[in-house]
C-alpha cells in the first residue's frame, strides 16, 4: 500500500500534491492531513530542470501558499535530532 493509498484510508478527503509523492512523509495527527518534505520537494523540482532559484519560488508562490480547502497538506522543514544533546 502506497503512502497516498494509507493517508487516504485515515482521511478520505485527504488533499495530495501531485508530482510529489517521493516527498510524502506522513501525515499529521490531528487532521490526518498529507505531511510533505519541503526540501524533498525542491530536489524533485531541479531535477526536472529548474534552478535551486526557480524551484524555491515555485514552492512558495505556487505550492506553499495554495490553500486549497481544509486537507490541504503541510510542506515542513526538517530537523536532526541529536539524541547525545538532549538539553538543546
Amino acid at each position: 500500500m502506497t503512502k497516498r493509498e494509507q493517508i487516504a484510508d485515515l482521511n478520505s478527503e485527504a488533499l495530495f500534491a501531485d508530482g510529489f509523492d517521493n516527498a510524502l512523509i506522513g501525515y499529521d495527527a490531528s487532521s490526518f492531513c498529507a505531511v510533505y518534505d519541503y526540501t524533498n520537494c525542491l530536489d524533485i523540482l531541479q531535477k526536472d530542470g529548474m534552478t535551486p532559484e526557480e524551484a524555491h519560488e515555485f514552492m512558495e508562490y505556487n505550492v506553499v501558499s495554495a490553500f486549497v480547502g481544509d486537507f490541504t497538506p503541510s510542506f515542513i522543514h526538517t530537523m536532526i535530532q541529536d539524541y547525545n544533546d538532549l538539553d538543546n
